[in-house]
């Protein structure tokens, strides 16, 4: 009778041994998939969202295009407005959302920190810049995380780049230092690379618009006769920026330059570290301005937009080049 129990036993033993690799053999053979959707998704359109960080009710606007399919991913660009901007200016006046449905991404509008409910008159906390955000110490980067981790529920999003206007353009370099491993790729149009202590992780491409006849955030440095923020803070040159990304990303000092057209040239640094590039538009007759745009929408844009290029197309064209890489 023990015998025939042991035995038993033996045999239930032996079973589950073999039902224990079978099953391990099963999940060891399971394919990983290469993009999960996510489990609530948004089609074409746009869209207001609100998210609460850090204390605060935080807005973002999302324009998703009409070819885009959640089954696939698709390049998101977080688009920055200007200081004493709104994200409605931003997504109303520089073609983004055009561009957005001709080319196939998807463009997000953050709103910058403001005193006001209603969120007019927002700045970025950029590292030395601007207004109530810098001196509220908005955690603008922290804010920006928790948008794209925001986003990714909603919409299947592939790489992700920054752009900005002037303050806008200072929290995209900002960005390019703290989160060089989320962004492929930052461009910056009227506004420098004030941040200190900037140590990205990895090689990221930049790239820089900037007029010549710019009055607010000078060209060769400092704040000029429009700056609104006061004499005391010393924007960094746009040779001076140029530079720090060229030292940064290895990139071969000397550059390719360009003629565009008898307005505008623009310098490629290449041959750099990870495959990124580091280009610098000129335009010689664009003042403190997004060139191209069809207005100033910004009261710090004093000056009409250049027409010598179009921000928009070079931005994404720049941006582009990243997708294949």
């Amino acid at each position: 009778m023990m015998l025939k129990k042991l035995f038993i036993l033996v045999l239930v033993i032996i079973a589950v041994l073999l039902l224990f690799g079978f099953m391990k053999k099963i999940k060891q053979k399971q394919p990983t998939p290469i993009s999960t959707p996510p489990s609530a998704t948004i089609g074409f359109g746009d869209y207001d969202f609100s998210l609460q960080y850090d204390g605060s009710v935080r807005k973002y606007l999302v324009h998703i295009p009409k070819s885009y399919d959640k089954n696939k991913t698709t390049p998101l660009i977080l688009a920055f407005h200007g200081g004493m901007g709104t994200a409605e200016i931003m997504a109303e006046n520089y073609d983004l959302i055009p561009k957005s449905d001709k080319e196939g991404f998807i463009v997000a509008f953050p709103n910058g920190a403001s005193k006001f409910p209603s969120g007019k008159f927002a700045t970025w906390n950029a590292g030395n810049c601007c207004g109530y955000a810098i001196k509220s110490d908005s955690d603008d980067v922290g804010f920006v995380k928790a948008i794209i981790e925001d986003i990714k529920k909603k919409v299947n999003i592939g790489k992700i780049f920054a752009t900005g206007m002037s303050n806008g353009g200072m929290l995209s370099y900002r960005l390019a230092c703290e989160m060089s491993d989320t962004f492929a790729a930052i461009a910056a149009v009227s506004g420098t690379d004030n941040y200190n202590g900037c140590n990205p992780k990895q090689p990221i491409s930049i790239m820089h618009i900037h007029g010549l006849k710019d009055d607010h955030v000078l060209f060769y440095g400092g704040c000029g006769p429009a700056c609104v923020v006061g004499p005391e803070t010393e924007f960094v040159s746009v040779p001076d920026t140029i530079s720090r990304w060229v030292n940064r990303n290895n990139c071969n000092v000397n550059p390719q330059r360009v003629v565009v057209n008898e307005n505008t040239y623009y310098d490629l640094y290449s041959k750099c570290d990870g495959d990124v590039q580091v280009k610098l538009y000129v335009v010689e007759d664009g003042g403190h301005s997004w060139p191209g745009a069809k207005k100033a929408p910004n009261p710090l844009e004093k000056s009409a937009s250049s027409q010598a290029i179009s921000a928009t197309d070079e931005i994404w064209n720049f941006f582009k080049n990243s997708l294949s890489k």
